[in-house]
Formats: C-alpha cells, structure tokens, sequence
C-alpha cells in the first residue's frame, strides 16, 4: 500500500505541482488548502507524511500547525499525529532576511524546503523521513 501523504498549502499551482511530484513516485496524495482544513484531515485521513506551508492565513501558520501537532500536552486532540513527520515548504526565505530550520521546540518540523517546489529535493527528503519514521 502507498504511503499517504497531506499537503497543506493555500496555493493551487504549488500544491499542484507538489501532488505530481509525489504521485509520481507512487505516493497517495490528498490536499487541504488552509491549516483549519490541514488539522481537519490530519485526524480523517491518517497521512504517514505532512507537507506544510508556512504563508496561509496569516503570515506564521504553518508554524502554528506545526506548533498543534506536535504540541507536547497529554491531552492534545492531536497527540496520535505528533510523530508524522513534516516537510516545512515556504517562500518565507525569499521575502525576508532570515534562515529558518527546524527547532524541536519553536519550530518542530523534521525539514525545510524552498519554493518553488523541486523534485530533486522534495522526493529524497519524503523517502528518508518515511524511511527512518518506518525502520
């Protein structure tokens, strides 16, 4: 069976071209356009993998869903997911001067990426994180 994979991104062509990449590759691929729709389907469609923006709504959710699933509490109605891995993808690195990376606390994701997608680096990134997720 497929690994399943949810892209959360606002952008139509940037989740477009993300879905061909993977589905490519033979993953299963299933989209939500905003982080409320992203945390909806996280828990309907039980994804091995997130692929996040980080510009939806507001200029730092994809960080604030980061934040949810991976929240730390014992009670989070997300605590099931928070070993998914997620593939960080923005555009945030072309508009402003600083670096981002991936912190276990501020920003928990496994890694990031830049727009525009790139199968070259998107592919190897999913097959590792499933990998060691799976190993």
């Amino acid at each position: 069976m497929a690994y399943k994979i949810l892209i959360i991104d606002d952008d139509p062509d940037i989740a477009l071209a993300a879905r061909l990449i993977l589905e490519s590759a033979g993953y299963q691929v299933v989209e939500a356009r905003s982080s409320t729709e992203g945390l909806e389907a996280v828990k309907r469609e039980k994804p091995n993998l997130i692929v996040l923006d980080v510009m939806m709504e507001t200029a730092t959710a994809g960080f604030q869903t980061a934040l949810v699933l991976r929240s730390p509490e014992e009670d989070s109605e997300y605590k099931d997911y928070k070993t998914v891995p997620i593939i960080m993808l923005t555009a945030v690195h072309e508009t402003m001067p600083y670096r981002f990376a991936p912190d276990e606390n501020y920003l928990p994701v496994d890694v990031f990426l830049d727009k525009p997608v790139d199968a070259v680096k998107l592919l190897p990134a999913v097959e590792k994180l499933l990998t060691q997720q799976h190993a």
